[in-house]
């Protein structure tokens, strides 16, 4: 193992700070405008659920969580009005989860708020330098195969 490099902290620490911070900046604009019942984990499941219905066992699977704690964290979500449970036609015992309009407004919420957390960082370095990171991470994270980036997943199984 080499010591950290001399121009500073490993990109990892430096990261990990900057995902905190901007979660926690998140969800404190969030309660400012009155979303006041979400969770952190809520937003990993609105954003599987937005591409196409899921189910408790993919939001297991996703949050690395056993069913039972994905079955409560999907019931909290369905209780805020943020998903609801479907029915399959060819087999009732499937319940696929569906984004809800509320779940939708949510996510419009969260996507406002991040461009305003990244308009902070551009005021302190530049909005062609966060444009260039943003590049650089897409770069850097897409599948070589097909340029597409890898679900997010929370770095910690604490859905509720």
């Amino acid at each position: 193992m080499t010591d950290a490099p001399a121009d500073g902290p490993p990109l990892a620490r430096l990261f990990a700070i900057a995902y905190r911070a901007l979660i926690d900046g998140l969800h404190e604009r969030l309660r400012a405008l009155g979303w006041a019942d979400v969770r952190p984990a809520f937003g990993f499941v609105l954003l599987a659920a937005r591409d196409q219905p899921t189910s408790v066992t993919e939001v297991a699977a996703l949050m690395g969580i056993t069913k039972q704690a994905a079955s409560k964290l999907v019931s909290a979500m369905v209780s805020g009005g943020y998903l609801q449970r479907g029915a399959e036609p060819e087999d009732r015992r499937q319940r696929p989860l569906v984004l809800t309009g509320r779940g939708e407004e949510l996510l419009a919420a969260v996507e406002r708020v991040y461009g305003e957390l990244e308009d902070s960082w551009a005021q302190a370095i530049g909005a062609a330098r966060v444009q260039a990171m943003r590049g650089d991470l897409v770069s850097v994270l897409s599948d070589p195969g097909d340029g597409r980036l890898p679900p997010i997943r929370p770095p910690d199984a604490e859905p509720l």
